[in-house]
């Protein structure tokens, strides 16, 4: 399959020295082919690099913000929950006297007022001015506890309001504490503390919508859960993610996950509270959806770069194959002027030679003639019959070389193009005439067979015996010693006839029967073929209007097939 998918040029060598070949057609195809791809692939290649960098980050910039307005609103969701819960106690404690407030009975409906209206509400207690509980309502007994060595007594007495982190203290279950301070005539102050229960906080925080792989809980300051987390521990578990740097509004950061892969992290600071809210997303599954799209288009970009290369492939095969046919024609076209002239020059040193032999035979002839009739008439060698014998020699020796001058004048006169009445079986005679010496030599049998009566029809003369010497030349340098050659010529139908050339040679693999015609295409490099001698008879046979077939077998031999019309060959301009 590769060797018919290579093009005729790949391995073309560059013909003979005198007519070489104008380019390097491998290197001319590549270099097209270089062209071709630089100057579609270098701008495609950009603009989808660029297309890739910016949709990208788009799909960042749009995750980034879906991320920072997730958590802007969990901010704010959350900031209200306790918020409210920080105004609802602020409003208790302004709305009672001193000594409501201190009342146990007063201080119960108070947190079951807080209850049916606020959830989360554990306990309720009012401390004074020293840190002494004064009142206490809720499912321990603090009263009387003191609490003036306690950081949230003196942080409440400081600021007013007061929001805990999540600890354990001697109940033993996670909790975080808000408290108020409410101030008296005399400067003193009352402080209202309650408890709160972090399930509900957990609830609220584990109702956010993530997708599966997410993840949302808070940290304090120090970078201790304050709420479960699904893959960073549970409560008051130190989280193994960097405390982000402080920020008064949402933001999102990069990092890198347990396992190694990349996360987005959104936080935000929550004002009034030591809480840090985090969602952490995988950066995979955020940009899932952008991700199948580069999968789509890739393969979409892929396929067109596949089928702009077999584009760009065939193009390049065919220009430089056009630019090879023209090379080789304009290589064929000087090789056969050269051809040509070469046949001219030995026709014409051939009429000489003819024109020179044939004075001094006739002088022979003459003289040889005398002499038989001298022996014929005179009585000295009249009795002698081998004088006579000799006499007789010479003059049939001087007939032959007569027929050889003859033949090589006919073929010197032929050199020109011109169209005449030719008679095909004397002309395939004539040729072989040329070459009888070199069959008798190798003891090569020639046998010609004319079946049925072969007209007499215009054509080219010289082109004729051009066009056998070469097919059975080629069939002499195919065959070994003792082969045998069969020319038949016979007439197909009243407008053509066929003469075929049939020898018992080498025979020629089926791989190069296609490029026989082909010029500079030869199986004889290392025997002086040039490769010409077939292209050139194919290029004579279409210029007569005719048309070739061949069939060989290797180790069986080759049958060339010359069909030529009886109507005459194209005219020369």
């Amino acid at each position: 399959m590769l060797k018919a998918l290579k093009p005729k040029f790949w391995d073309q060598g560059a013909g003979p020295a005198s007519h070489r070949s104008l380019f390097n057609y491998r290197r001319l195809w590549l270099l097209v082919l270089g062209l071709m791809f630089g100057v579609s692939f270098v701008p495609l290649a950009l603009m989808a690099g660029i297309d890739f960098s910016i949709s990208r980050q788009a799909a960042e910039q749009e995750t980034e913000l879906r991320m920072s307005q997730l958590v802007s609103n969990t901010r704010r969701t959350i900031s209200y929950f306790i918020g409210e819960r920080v105004s609802a106690l602020g409003f208790i404690a302004a709305d009672n006297t001193p000594d409501e407030l201190a009342d146990p009975a007063r201080l119960a409906t108070l947190l079951e007022l807080l209850k049916s209206s606020f959830s989360g509400f554990v306990d309720l207690g009012v401390i004074g001015a020293d840190g002494v509980q004064l009142a206490y309502v809720g499912p321990f007994e603090l009263a009387g506890k003191d609490y003036s060595g306690q950081e949230w007594f003196s942080a409440t007495q400081t600021r007013g309001r007061y929001v805990s982190e999540v600890f354990q203290g001697y109940r033993g279950v996670p909790h975080l504490v808000v408290a108020v301070r409410r101030d008296l005539p005399g400067g003193t102050f009352l402080c209202v503390r309650a408890t709160l229960d972090t399930a509900t906080f957990n609830d609220f925080i584990g109702a956010i919508d993530l997708i599966p792989q997410g993840d949302a809980f808070i940290i304090n300051r120090e970078g201790v859960l304050q709420t479960p987390s699904r893959s960073h521990g549970d409560v008051l578990d130190p989280v193994n993610l960097p405390v982000p740097p402080p920020s008064t509004s949402s933001e999102v950061i990069y990092g890198l996950g347990q396992d190694g892969s990349e996360i987005v992290i959104g936080y935000a600071y929550i004002e009034g509270t030591p809480f840090v809210l985090m969602i952490v997303k995988p950066k995979t599954a955020l940009l899932r959806a952008w991700y199948g799209t580069r999968i789509k288009l890739s393969g979409l970009l892929a396929g067109s770069v596949l089928l702009m290369v077999l584009v760009f492939i065939g193009v390049a095969t065919v220009l430089v194959g056009r630019v090879f046919e023209a090379d080789q024609r304009r290589a064929t076209a000087l090789h056969q002027a050269e051809h040509a002239g070469k046949l001219a020059s030995i026709g014409r040193l051939a009429a000489g030679v003819a024109h020179e032999i044939n004075n001094p035979l006739a002088i022979i002839n003459e003289k040889a003639g005398l002499l038989l009739d001298l022996f014929t008439y005179g009585r000295e060698c009249n009795q002698n019959p081998k004088l006579k014998g000799l006499v007789d020699s010479i003059i049939t020796a001087v007939e032959r070389c007569g027929a050889i001058t003859r033949r090589l004048l006919s073929f010197a006169r032929h050199m020109d193009v011109s169209l005449s009445e030719v008679d095909l079986p004397h002309i395939v005679h004539e040729v072989l005439g040329f070459l009888g010496k070199e069959a008798e030599y190798r003891s090569i049998a020639v046998d010609v067979m004319t079946k049925g009566e072969i007209p007499r029809f215009i054509s080219d003369r010289g082109k004729l015996q051009q066009i056998f010497l070469n097919l059975v030349n080629n069939a002499f340098a195919a065959m070994s010693d003792g082969g045998h050659l069969t020319i038949a010529i016979r007439r197909e139908d009243p407008d053509w006839i066929a003469v075929t050339v049939a020898d018992d040679g080498c025979g020629i693999p089926e791989a190069d029967l296609k490029r026989i015609f082909e010029p500079f295409f030869t199986t004889r490099k290392s025997k002086g073929g040039t490769g010409l001698g077939l292209s050139i008879t194919y290029g004579l046979v279409q210029d007569l209007g005719g048309r070739v077939e061949v069939d060989s077998h290797v180790g069986q031999g080759t049958t060339f097939v010359i069909h030529l019309p009886l109507a005459g060959g194209k005219k020369e301009a």
